[in-house]
């Protein structure tokens, strides 16, 4: 059954600032989605667009939860990715508690991002079942 539906976009734009101060990073991601610059040369737009992403990512997970940021950090959700490059949420312990008593501990969250120059995309479903 499905239990929620979000998603949400962000200006790539908007994140150079944010890259250009590193206590916005730290504010706003967890230390396991830190883009680093200097790793293979990485650029500045690389960068932008990897927190864009992301943030849109949050912002469409909690509409999916129905519950927007009312008590869940932004650092308390990130996005992860398998060995497969696919991305999927992890959690710490204060949004998980949070997820499992909105919905139960039987769940499946898909998640979609997409970056394209400008602007960055996420798509995320909240699947809720007994049989999960």
């Amino acid at each position: 059954m499905i239990y929620g539906i979000g998603t949400d976009i962000s200006d790539v734009r908007r994140f150079k600032k944010w890259v250009n101060s590193p206590e916005l990073i730290s504010r706003f991601f967890a230390k396991e989605e830190l883009f680093f610059l200097e790793e293979n040369n990485k650029t500045m737009d690389a960068a932008c667009r990897h927190y864009a992403a992301r943030f849109a990512a949050k912002e469409a997970f909690v509409k999916a939860l129905g519950t927007g940021f009312v008590g869940i950090e932004l650092k308390g959700l990130w996005v992860s990715k398998n060995e497969d490059g696919k991305p999927f949420f992890s959690f710490n312990d204060k949004t998980k508690k949070i997820l499992d008593n909105r919905i139960g501990n039987k769940y499946n969250i898909q998640l979609s991002i997409s970056h394209e120059k400008e602007y960055a995309v996420a798509f995320v479903l909240i699947e809720k079942s007994e049989d999960l």
